[in-house]
C-alpha cells in the first residue's frame, strides 16, 4: 500500500508541481494576469463578483463544482453570457487521492454534462481539488488541460481580513500570473463568509491593475493556444510523460529501498532485492510436507524496477520480457545462495517470497505458484503491478488490455533449503551433505539446457493461449 499509494498520488503530485509537468500554472504574458475562482457557483457571493468583474471589464475562469452549478443553472449561464471560462472542478468537492481513476472520470463527465446542458458548450479545463493529481490525471486526460495556479493566497480563512489579503494579491500583481481564490465558502475547511473579504480585495486588486495597464483575461487567453476536447483522442508526447514520471519513480524507488533497507542480490546489474521480514499471510502448502504459516521468518523478494524497465524498454513481447526475466533470475540466485548463506542475520527464514504478475516459468528454478487469497492484499498488488508493466514495457497498456485473463499476480515461493540444494555451492552452507563433484553436470551446461527449455514451456503456453483465443493468430 505504501508502494501503490505514493506511485498513484505523491510522485504525479510532485511532478505536476515542481516541473509543471502537463499542468498549466503560469503564462508568458507582461500585461496579461488570469483570475480563477474554486467551489462555486454560490447563490450570495457570485453574483457580487459578477457585478465587480462586469464594472472593471475583467474576464476570469471559474473551476465550478458540478453539483454546485447544478443547482444554479442561473449563475452558469451567466458566466457564460459575460464572457467568462467555465472549468470543471469535480462534480463533489473531494480529493483526486480519494477516489479511483473510473470515480474521477465520472465526476468530470458529470459536471461538463451540467455545463453543456446551461451553456450549449463543453470545456476542456480542469482543476482538480486542491490541486491533488493522482497518475491517471496526467496521463489519459483525453484532451483536457489541467490548470494549478502560481499564487494562492488563503483567502478561504475570514480571519486572514480583507486588508491582508489585498496585500498578498498584490505583492503577486504581475503579468503571467494565475491567481487562485474562491466564490464559495462551504467546502471542507473553508469559512462561510471568507468570500466577502476576497470581494473587497479584488476590488482593491482591480484599480490597481487597471493603474497599471495590467488586464485580468480568461485562462485560455493566457495559455494562447487552442485547446479542445476530444472524443477519442488522447494527449500526446507520452515519451516525455514516461519519461519524468520514471526518473521520478526510481528517485523514489531509491529511498524506499534506504528506509526498508533492502539489499541487492549483486553489486551491479542486479534483477532483485530482498530483505528479511515475518510473513503475515495465509497458510502456504510448500508441498513435501513443508507449509509457510503466519509469524515464520521469510526472504522477501523485489524486481530491481530500473533494470525491469530497461528490459521491458527492448522487449519485443511479454514472452520476451518473461525469457529474460528467467535467465537472469537464474544467473543471480547462486548469488543469493551464497549471501543467505553467509549472513547470520538470515539464519532461520523458512522460504523465499515475492509477488509478481510475469509469474509463467520460474517452477524450473524451484519455485512454486500460487493463487492470492481475494482480499485487499490482492487488490492492491494489481493495482500496483499494473501500474508497474504499464511502465515497464513500452507498450504495457495494450498488453494489459489484450492479455486481462493472463497478467494476474500471483505468489512465488521457494522453501530455503531448495534454493540451497539447487543453487548454494558454499560446503558448509549445503542443507543437504555436498554430492560427489565428478557426478554433477557441468552448472553452465545445466543453466544452459534448462533456459532452453523454459523457453520453449513459455513459447507452448503462449502458442495454446493465442490459437485459442484468435484460432489462426501464430505467435511471432
Amino acid at each position: 500500500m505504501f508502494y501503490i499509494s505514493t506511485f498513484y498520488a505523491f510522485i504525479p503530485a510532485l511532478v505536476s508541481r515542481i516541473f509543471g509537468f502537463r499542468v498549466f500554472r503560469r503564462g508568458k504574458s507582461e500585461q496579461e494576469f488570469a483570475l480563477t475562482f474554486d467551489d462555486g457557483p454560490d447563490p450570495v457571493y457570485t453574483p457580487q463578483l459578477l457585478d465587480l468583474l462586469k464594472r472593471f471589464d475583467a474576464k476570469a475562469t471559474f473551476f465550478v463544482v458540478g453539483i454546485n452549478a447544478e443547482k444554479h443553472p442561473e449563475l452558469l449561464k451567466r458566466m457564460h453570457d459575460e464572457g467568462h471560462l467555465i472549468g470543471i472542478h469535480n462534480y463533489v468537492h473531494k480529493s483526486n487521492w480519494l477516489m479511483r481513476p473510473v470515480t474521477v472520470r465520472r465526476q468530470i463527465a458529470q459536471t461538463e454534462a451540467i455545463i453543456r446542458r446551461v451553456t450549449g458548450k463543453g470545456t476542456a479545463f480542469y482543476r482538480p481539488p486542491w490541486g491533488i493529481v493522482n497518475f491517471f490525471d496526467i496521463s489519459k486526460m483525453n484532451g483536457r488541460r489541467i490548470v494549478l495556479w502560481s499564487s494562492m493566497f488563503g483567502d478561504w480563512k475570514a480571519r486572514l481580513g480583507a486588508k491582508q489579503l489585498a496585500e498578498r494579491m498584490l505583492k503577486k500583481l504581475r503579468g503571467g500570473e494565475v491567481m487562485l481564490l474562491h466564490d464559495c465558502g462551504t467546502t471542507l475547511g473553508a469559512d462561510e463568509e471568507a468570500p466577502q473579504n476576497m470581494l473587497i480585495a479584488l476590488e482593491k486588486l482591480l484599480m490597481v491593475a487597471q493603474e497599471r495597464q495590467l488586464r485580468s483575461v480568461r485562462v485560455d487567453t493566457l495559455f494562447c493556444q487552442p485547446v479542445h476536447v476530444s472524443a477519442t483522442g488522447e494527449i500526446t508526447g507520452t515519451g516525455w510523460f514516461k519519461s519524468v514520471l520514471v526518473f521520478g519513480w526510481l528517485l523514489y524507488e531509491r529511498i524506499f529501498h534506504t528506509l526498508f533497507r533492502l539489499r541487492p542480490v549483486s553489486k551491479e546489474d542486479t534483477i532483485f532485492y530482498y530483505r528479511r521480514r515475518t510473513y503475515h499471510g495465509p497458510n502456504v502448502n510448500m508441498e513435501n510436507g513443508r507449509w509457510l504459516k503466519k509469524g515464520d521468518p521469510i526472504v522477501e523478494l523485489h524486481f530491481d524496477n530500473k533494470m525491469l524497465f530497461h528490459l521491458g524498454s527492448s522487449a519485443k513481447s511479454i514472452v520476451h520480457l518473461a525469457i529474460q526475466l528467467i535467465r537472469m533470475v537464474k544467473q543471480q540466485l547462486p548469488d543469493l545462495a551464497h549471501q543467505l548463506g553467509h549472513d547470520s542475520g538470515m539464519k532461520g527464514v523458512k522460504a523465499l517470497y515475492a509477488v509478481s504478475m510475469i509469474n509463467r516459468g520460474p517452477e524450473k528454478l524451484g519455485f512454486q505458484i500460487q493463487e492470492l487469497p481475494k482480499g485487499l492484499f490482492k487488490k492492491a498488488s494489481t493495482l500496483y503491478l499494473k501500474l508497474l508493466f504499464s511502465i515497464i514495457h513500452p507498450s504495457g497498456p495494450e498488453k494489459l488490455s489484450e492479455k486481462k485473463e493472463v497478467m494476474v499476480p500471483k505468489l512465488i515461493v521457494m522453501p530455503i533449503d531448495t534454493l540451497f540444494d539447487r543453487f548454494h555451492q558454499g560446503g558448509s552452507y549445503q542443507t543437504d551433505p555436498t554430492p560427489d563433484s565428478t557426478n554433477q553436470p557441468d552448472v553452465a551446461h545445466m543453466l544452459h539446457s534448462e533456459v532452453h527449455e523454459e523457453v520453449s514451456s513459455i513459447q507452448t503456453t503462449v502458442r495454446a493461449s493465442q490459437l485459442a483465443d484468435t484460432g489462426s493468430k501464430q505467435l511471432t
